[in-house]
């Protein structure tokens, strides 16, 4: 596991603290500078222990030997299609490093995405898979992913075989990380176990309609729509109130399989850079989802003179965000803690006061 994961949002890092593990984000305060070849930075410290650690602490950025623009560009290059080795090419750093660096970009991006997708209102869901290869062609694994339509906002992905478990693991997150108030209409493809994942997962809650392709000549020659869960009147209904869609459709999930495939080196077609290890794969599509939602504008999403990310459009954040500010969430977590401590403490005590 990447250092950056070991990372203590609750403040100390120092395991003999006892603000290690019960609430100590409080104990955290300012303890003066230190110099960096990047110029000054501010040290902390924590308060019970004494302990003291720099502002880098927690982050990818701690101990690192290269500018942090470097690690935030090679972030940027590998969720734009570049491979390891044309990133250690391009930028001078060794495979070796760029493998580390984006391990712990991975675990900063997990964190970020965990952290902020909360409470999604969804209307229009849709799932699909793709099919990749992880160590061996004999060993298929397949991407579940699924998107909300309005926003396009990417909220869950799994990996691993195309099974009933996953396929509940995937509805499971989204059902996790969603409060939905309407009657949800989900599209998906054939796949047998995505009916019995909606009605166990979301049960009389939503609508649940399947998509069928017939190819032939690798050209779709026929498309077959089934309403599965609901009645005629009620998808009627649904696809009246749906701002996106006028029929069934996967056409949006598509798209964003599409965009896995050439931001992800791993999934480029007869590639030689495939993942040899499942969690590598998982640790790139992290990086991938959280740049799709939170640092990527969306065309799709623009209104007058602004362009919107999925997440803005969803109302989880209020702008643009950076990969230097999702780097630094973790710590930049418990400075903020810290501030409204004592806002609230200066607030309480000048109401005793008085």
């Amino acid at each position: 596991m990447p250092r950056s994961s070991l990372f203590r949002e609750n403040g100390c890092s120092n395991p003999e603290c006892t603000s290690h593990s019960d609430g100590g984000v409080v104990n955290i305060a300012p303890h003066g500078f230190y110099r960096a070849r990047a110029g000054k930075r501010r040290r902390y410290r924590c308060i019970p222990c004494g302990k003291t650690f720099g502002s880098t602490k927690g982050t990818p950025y701690y101990r690192l030997q290269h500018r942090r623009a470097t690690f935030d560009e090679v972030a940027t290059l590998s969720v734009e299609g570049a491979n390891k080795s044309a990133i250690s090419r391009v930028k001078g750093v060794s495979w070796n490093t760029v493998h580390r660096w984006l391990e712990r970009a991975a675990a900063s991006c997990r964190r970020y995405n965990d952290k902020t997708t909360r409470a999604l209102q969804i209307s229009e869901l849709q799932a699909d898979e793709i099919c990749t290869f992880v160590g061996k062609k004999d060993k298929p694994n397949w991407i579940f992913a699924a998107l909300d339509v309005w926003s396009r906002f990417w909220p869950a992905t799994v990996v691993g075989r195309r099974s009933y478990r996953n396929a509940l693991a995937l509805f499971r997150k989204v059902s996790q990380k969603s409060e939905t108030q309407c009657r949800l209409l989900i599209v998906t493809d054939g796949f047998e176990f995505y009916e019995k994942v909606a009605r166990q997962v979301f049960g009389s809650a939503c609508l649940y309609a399947q998509v069928l392709k017939t190819r032939r000549n690798d050209r779709i020659i026929k498309v077959e729509r089934r309403q599965v869960i609901g009645t005629a009147s009620q998808f009627e209904e649904a696809l009246l109130e749906s701002e996106d869609s006028s029929t069934l459709n996967t056409s949006f999930i598509e798209r964003l399989n599409l965009t896995l495939r050439q931001a992800t080196s791993f999934l480029t077609r007869r590639t030689t850079c495939h993942a040899r290890i499942k969690e590598h794969l998982e640790n790139q599509l992290e990086i991938v989802r959280c740049h799709s939602n939170f640092l990527r504008a969306h065309r799709a999403l623009q209104f007058g003179s602004e362009t919107r990310t999925p997440a803005m459009q969803a109302g989880l954040v209020s702008r643009r965000v950076s990969f230097r500010e999702v780097f630094s969430f973790g710590f930049i977590s418990v400075i903020l803690e810290r501030i409204r401590f004592l806002i609230g403490w200066d607030v309480n005590f000048q109401t005793q006061a008085a």
